[in-house]
């Protein structure tokens, strides 16, 4: 590895376990997307001194989340492993991903006890705490939804206006009062 590749993947690895998944996988993840070809996990074990069972069980966490695909190259029997390298498709990836790993089943323990019927006042409350954090991820979601469904160019025009957006949004508030009077 070059020194510019190694410190990305040192990097990534460490950044891993604040994101959720060990080390060993940031890394992993790391080499194969910076890697102008398809790797195999012998190539992938050798690059980064890991035993070949660390990179199996990695490898396999990467595919769970789809972030690496599978490949085959004609005449050799070995796997190859590649990661999408457009970063809008890796950002949308892992946001869904997370979606359904840890937003969707909090979205269902929060429906479930919501139709609970309270037997005391702390219930009554902790329903009605419980009934606004539902509320907020929901509408988070249809927002996210709304946002995953834009095409890339558009998606980036809205991050780029960042702040902006307020602005938009006061003006048309402005115009809807003003219009109303």
């Amino acid at each position: 590895m070059t020194p510019l590749v190694s410190s990305f993947v040192a990097h990534f690895g460490e950044m891993g376990s604040r994101w959720g998944i060990n080390r060993t996988v940031g890394q992993i993840y790391a080499l194969i997307f910076v890697s102008p070809r398809a790797l195999n996990a012998d190539e992938i074990a050798e690059s980064l001194s890991f035993s070949r069972s660390n990179v199996s069980m990695g490898l396999k966490e990467l595919q769970a989340w789809r972030l690496v695909r599978l490949r085959h190259l004609p005449g050799d029997r070995r796997e190859y492993f590649e990661a999408p390298t457009d970063a809008w498709e890796v950002f949308r990836t892992l946001a869904e991903e997370r979606r359904r790993r840890e937003v969707e089943p909090t979205l269902t323990m929060l429906r479930s006890a919501l139709l609970e019927t309270p037997s005391n006042e702390e219930d009554r409350i902790a329903q009605e705490r419980m009934r606004g954090m539902q509320e907020l991820i929901e509408m988070l979601m249809l927002w996210f939804d709304e946002v995953q469904a834009l095409d890339p160019a558009t998606l980036e025009k809205l991050l780029r206006m960042g702040a902006r957006v307020q602005k938009v949004l006061e003006f048309t508030d402005r115009l809807r009062g003003g219009a109303s009077h």
